[in-house]
């Protein structure tokens, strides 16, 4: 038997690379045996039984600053290492979640309470300081970088076509007519909202005489309800001056909303995916990560959407054209990932993931309308 056929030696051992995501920097070990917080044996870096890394704090402030500005910066290599895949990889960060493979990856609530905090955030920046109403009475004034006007397209095109016709009369009736009085008549002192035009009983409502008194509501309620209508017309003025008022009430509304309606969220995909032998949690985690992922992308689109604004309002065409394009395509992309990630996660054939994509998305938008509703309502009574 030659030594080529001598099975019996022994191979060499294969040796484990460990990942550094998984481990701590030398530098930064203390070099315990033991755990210093429930005394067990170490294996490694971290203590298997409680948790604590071996690390030790016990060193120069420089060097503890340092890695403290490396932690801040790195923005946790676990966080940058869930982006790739939750905005690219339609499915694969539950995927992978529900196969064991979760410590590489930022833990779901974490990731949409981030992404939800980031979106709002930057929502309410740009809606207080980026958005007001159009006076054309400070012509001249650098504006903000979005307008808003309170007449419609309607109403401008009927007073462009009512100076015109005015600007065509002859000249000795024209010198006559004050064109300047007659569009200034269409800004009325009428309130929006009057306490006239609510109605109880078939009558119109009054405080003293005919109250809101429903029987079986309690007291309290009825009396708030009577309040909200007492105060309804100084409300809808303060809206018809600045109606970024509502926006903003809505803006500190939404965050909870949005947070309470995950759950029902979930039970929709468990309705639509009854049979598919899944946990109630297994959607939970689902919805947490498609939802994080939209909001990631409505960041991205108020970011392009604001820097397009600004391009404009510098003559960079090109630029703002790119911008434009840019928002169309994400736009395209999150209904195209929302529908790959059904398939990827559940698995099933493209004839059921493409109706059930159309049926939960369908629940989900009537869901999303009324939550919208309530929190559009909640705003105008918490004005």
């Amino acid at each position: 038997m030659t030594d080529s056929d001598d099975t019996s030696q022994p191979q060499p051992a294969t040796r484990n690379t460990p990942d550094p995501a998984l481990t701590l920097a030398t530098r930064k070990l203390a070099g315990s045996t033991q755990c210093l917080n429930c005394g067990t044996e170490l294996k490694g870096p971290f203590c298997y039984y409680c948790g604590q890394p071996d690390r030790n704090f016990m060193r120069f402030f420089p060097a503890l600053l340092r890695d403290l500005m490396e932690d801040l910066l790195d923005l946790d290599s676990r966080f940058m290492r869930t982006l790739k895949p939750l905005l690219f990889k339609p499915g694969r960060l539950t995927r992978d979640y529900m196969n064991g493979r979760r410590f590489r990856y930022t833990p779901p609530m974490r990731l949409y309470v981030f992404a939800s905090i980031a979106f709002f955030l930057l929502a309410t920046l740009l809606s207080g300081d980026a958005i007001s109403i159009n006076d054309p009475s400070r012509q001249g004034d650098s504006g903000p970088i979005i307008q808003i006007s309170t007449e419609t397209e309607a109403e401008k095109e009927q007073l462009k076509k009512l100076g015109d016709a005015l600007q065509s009369l002859p000249l000795d009736e024209s010198t006559q007519i004050e064109i300047a009085t007659i569009l200034a008549e269409e800004d009325t002192d009428e309130p929006i909202i009057s306490k006239h035009d609510f109605t109880f009983n078939d009558k119109p409502w009054d405080r003293e005489t005919n109250p809101v008194d429903v029987l079986w509501l309690p007291d309290r309620i009825n009396e708030l309800i009577n309040d909200e209508i007492e105060e309804s017309p100084k409300k809808a003025e303060l809206l018809d001056e600045n109606p970024g008022l509502i926006v903003d009430k809505m803006l500190d509304i939404l965050p909870a909303t949005m947070f309470v309606l995950l759950p029902f969220v979930a039970l929709i995909f468990k309705f639509w995916y009854l049979f598919a032998k899944r946990f109630y949690v297994e959607h939970l985690i689902f919805s947490l990560h498609n939802h994080a992922f939209i909001f990631c992308c409505l960041i991205l689109l108020l970011l392009i959407s604001t820097a397009s604004d600004l391009l404009s309002a510098s003559d960079f065409a090109a630029a703002a054209t790119a911008s434009n394009w840019l928002q169309t395509a994400i736009w395209i992309w999150i209904p195209v990932y929302l529908l790959i990630s059904l398939r990827v996660v559940y698995q099933q054939n493209w004839l059921l993931t493409v109706g059930k994509f159309f049926a939960i998305g369908i629940s989900y938008m009537l869901l999303l309308s009324l939550v919208t509703a309530g929190v559009a309502i909640a705003g105008f009574v918490l004005l």
